[in-house]
């Protein structure tokens, strides 16, 4: 809530600082991912996503409460097709979630960074093949970039990125999906979790009983930082969300970027290749990225400001 004594331009001041604050902190902690998945590395990619999704029904259920958005997920459950599409969405970004986490304990850290790289690129790419959509110059040389990129790191290096590129693609459709439909993102991403809890909770009892579990029988570092798996789920989402209705796509546009940034220097950290054809392709995506965000700035510039939709 504002102060009494506030002008209009203090409050859209504060509001800016704000907004660049959770904006910062949603794609920081995301940035910092790897380093949570590393410390849990002993625990199986399948385990792992199993608790992210038990865990984040609970925490996301409280957070629900605290902002008194029930009547969205009441909303949402009693419209059969709400629920087919975030069923869909559902299985989107689990399937992102179980990758990211595979390439992290399996040493794909920078494989994992280059596909948020390429997945502001990939909407591009979509939006011309699917929507009609038609690119500006500069849109087009940076997919050009981004696409010469890949295909060297394909021929020259270990093969096809499967990692990035599965991360971008699933990461892309679970945009398009959510952007179909009309519920704010944590009612959403609670509906989502709500709707794979079922099966999560069935695996994770399952391979505790059959003692294929790290959890209880792990120490207690390892279990804490399990059921921390909850929050690290969504409080990144929440912050984005409070950031997202502050500031400009623009802006949100040009954050995207911090985690995948931080995301290559921990691949760095921990010691991973960076092989020649690797740099040739992050040289080629960070061109890409530069031309795309000098095109989005210049364009936005002529247009009026744009706030992305409620939270």
């Amino acid at each position: 809530m504002a102060a009494p004594n506030m002008t209009p331009a203090d409050q859209h001041a504060a509001e800016l600082r704000s907004g660049i604050f959770f904006g910062l902190a949603a794609y920081g902690l995301w940035g910092v991912f790897p380093l949570y998945f590393k410390l849990i590395e002993t625990v199986t990619p399948t385990e792992i996503l199993l608790h992210r999704i038990v865990w984040a029904v609970p925490f996301g259920a409280l957070i629900i409460t605290l902002r008194k958005q029930w009547s969205d997920v009441v909303s949402a459950f009693r419209d059969p097709r709400m629920i087919a599409w975030l069923a869909l969405s559902a299985l989107c970004i689990s399937g992102n979630w179980f990758v990211y986490i595979w390439g992290v304990v399996n040493e794909r850290i920078f494989e994992a960074s280059l596909g948020y790289y390429i997945n502001p690129l990939m909407y591009v790419a979509v939006g011309v093949m699917f929507f009609g959509e038609r690119l500006r110059r500069a849109q087009l040389l940076a997919v050009l970039f981004a696409t010469i990129g890949v295909l060297v790191l394909s021929v020259q290096g270990s093969g096809l990125p499967w990692v990035s590129l599965s991360l971008a693609a699933l990461f892309t459709a679970y945009g398009i999906i959510r952007k179909r439909v009309a519920i704010a993102a944590m009612p959403g991403l609670f509906a989502e979790t709500a709707l794979l809890f079922p099966l999560a909770g069935a695996g994770l009892l399952w391979m505790m009983l059959s003692q294929r579990a790290e959890f209880a029988g792990a120490g207690a570092a390892t279990n804490t930082l399990l059921l921390l798996s909850g929050p690290i789920t969504v409080f990144p989402l929440l912050f984005f969300a409070v950031a997202a209705r502050r500031l400009t796509l623009t802006t949100i546009g040009f954050m995207q970027f911090l985690a995948p940034t931080m995301q290559f220097l921990i691949a760095m950290y921990f010691g991973e290749a960076l092989t020649t054809p690797r740099m040739i392709c992050f040289g080629f995506i960070w061109a890409a990225v530069i031309v795309f965000s000098v095109d989005a700035l210049h364009t936005a510039r002529k247009q009026p400001a744009v706030r992305p939709g409620v939270a």
